[in-house]
């Protein structure tokens, strides 16, 4: 059995490759866990394949603040070296320093 390994870890920022916003990383799936029925909502021509990793993003745009769930992929490391605004980035994350954010708390 092949085993994919993260490119990026938890408390990492990184960007979308193709759509405009960014986030803070606050969990990792190995490969694809999300639903069927949100599989099939992404355009078949765009659909990632699913076994590789994907992240839970603490994700912002320039108009809100959300969760987000990307494929590897489909993300960069971001480079700006700004903070990430989402709200609740602060209760589970410590200082930004080089791009990644210190855990402030045991993950699970």
């Amino acid at each position: 059995m092949l085993r994919a390994s993260a490119k990026f870890t938890i408390g990492q920022v990184v960007r979308h490759r193709k759509h405009p916003f960014r986030g803070v990383i606050f969990d990792i799936d190995p490969e694809f866990s999300n639903t069927e029925e949100w599989w099939e909502s992404i355009p078949e021509d765009h659909r990632p394949a699913k076994e590789q990793p994907f992240y839970h993003l603490l994700a912002e745009n320039e108009s809100s603040y959300y969760v987000a769930y990307v494929s590897e992929q489909n993300l960069l490391r971001d480079e700006t070296g700004e903070p990430v605004d989402h709200p609740e980035v602060a209760e589970l994350f410590g200082a930004l320093r080089n791009g990644q954010y210190s855990t402030s708390a045991q993950m699970n």
